[in-house]
C-alpha cells in the first residue's frame, strides 16, 4: 500500500534496537508457541514485512498471521519478550498483496519501514533479525560438505545435515563503511544505483583474513586511490540486505588525488564539513544529499561535522 505511510524520519540508526531475550532459545518453536500464553510473531513475506496498524503508527509484534497469507514457509523462534515467545514465521512473497485491502495489516519492505519510522524503534531490530535468519535458511538447504538436504534444529539457529550430520550456523557479513578525512574535508563518493545527487562513504567486505582497520585502508585505495593511515571504529549497525553488519570507521587520509575504479564508483570527491552539513540538512545548492537518518552513512557524517568524530 504505497499511499500509507507512518511516523516521522528517525533520528536513530535504524535495526540496532532488539530487546529480545536471544539466550536459552535452542528449545523447539512449535513447542514453545503451544507452552506459553500471549506469544507473538513477526511475519515476513518474501521481501516484505506484515505490520498490525496501531492508531496512527504499527507494530512489527503480531498475536497472529493474517489468514490470506496462505502457508506458512519457514518458522524459527527469535526469542523472548518480558517471558513471551516470539516466534517468526516466512510466507511466500504473494502472500504480501494479498493484504492490500486489509484495513488492519500493511505489508512494507524493510528499507520503507525504517526510513518511515513505521514501528517503534525497539522493534526494528526484531524484524532484521528474522529477515536475516530466513535468508540464511533459504540458502543453506543443502550441506556444504557432502550436498545431503539439511533440515533446522535448534529453534531455527542451526541446521544439521541428513547426511554426515555436520552442523551449520548462520554466518553475518562484516562490511567496513568509512568515512576518510583529511583536515576539514571528507571523501564521499556514489554508485550508479544511488538515488540521484546522493553521496555516501565509500564501503566494502571485510575479506578473510583481515582486519577491520586494513579492510577500511584497502577499499579506500581500491575505490578512490586514496591511502588510509590512522583507522578509528566509531559505530555499527544490522543491515538485513541480506545478512550484513556495518561496521562505521573514520579513516585518515594520507593522499588526497582521487582515481575512480570505475566499475565501484560513478564518481568520488572531497567535500568541506559545511557542504556536508548542508547535505545533511537538504539544503546543498547544488541539491546534494546524503543517506536518510536510519543509514550508518548519514550517522557518521553527522559526527564528522559536529566535531563528535575523532581518533583514538
Amino acid at each position: 500500500m504505497t499511499d500509507w505511510q507512518v511516523g516521522t524520519v528517525p533520528t536513530a540508526l535504524g535495526f540496532i534496537d532488539n530487546r529480545l531475550l536471544r539466550a536459552g532459545i535452542e528449545t523447539d518453536p512449535d513447542g514453545a508457541a503451544r507452552e506459553a500464553e500471549g506469544g507473538l510473531v513477526v511475519v515476513i513475506a518474501g521481501e516484505q514485512a506484515i505490520l498490525a496498524r496501531r492508531g496512527e503508527g504499527a507494530t512489527a509484534f503480531l498475536p497472529s498471521p493474517p489468514a490470506a497469507l496462505g502457508p506458512v514457509l519457514d518458522r524459527l523462534i527469535l526469542g523472548r519478550l518480558d517471558g513471551r515467545p516470539i516466534m517468526a514465521q516466512l510466507h511466500a512473497a504473494e502472500g504480501a498483496a494479498a493484504l492490500a485491502d486489509d484495513p488492519e495489516h500493511v505489508a512494507l519492505d524493510l528499507r520503507s519501514v525504517a526510513v518511515q519510522g513505521a514501528v517503534p524503534a525497539d522493534e526494528m531490530g526484531a524484524l532484521a533479525q528474522a529477515k536475516a535468519f530466513f535468508f540464511w535458511h533459504g540458502r543453506h538447504r543443502f550441506c556444504g560438505v557432502c550436498g545431503s538436504p539439511t533440515v533446522s534444529r535448534c529453534a531455527g539457529i542451526r541446521r544439521d545435515c541428513t547426511g554426515c550430520g555436520a552442523q551449520h550456523f548462520p554466518r553475518t557479513d562484516p562490511v567496513t563503511i568509512m568515512l576518510v578525512v583529511r583536515g576539514d574535508h571528507c571523501l564521499l563518493g556514489r554508485q550508479a544505483r544511488f538515488v540521484p545527487n546522493s553521496y555516501s562513504c565509500l564501503a566494502g567486505f571485510v575479506s578473510p583474513g583481515e582486519t577491520i582497520e586494513a579492510a577500511v585502508r584497502r577499499e579506500t585505495l581500491e575505490e578512490s586511490g586514496i591511502e588510509v593511515g590512522r583507522v578509528t571504529y566509531l559505530a555499527s549497525q544490522p543491515w538485513p540486505f541480506p545478512a550484513s553488519l556495518m561496521i562505521g570507521c573514520l579513516g585518515e587520509a594520507l593522499t588526497d588525488a582521487i582515481v575512480l575504479d570505475r566499475e565501484e564508483l560513478e564518481d568520488a570527491r572531497w567535500f568541506s564539513r559545511d557542504e556536508v552539513a548542508a547535505m545533511l540538512e537538504r539544503r546543498h545548492p547544488d541539491g546534494l544529499i546524503t543517506p536518510p537518518p536510519m543509514a550508518i552513512a548519514n550517522h557518521l557524517m553527522r559526527l564528522w561535522t559536529t566535531g563528535e568524530a575523532r581518533f583514538a
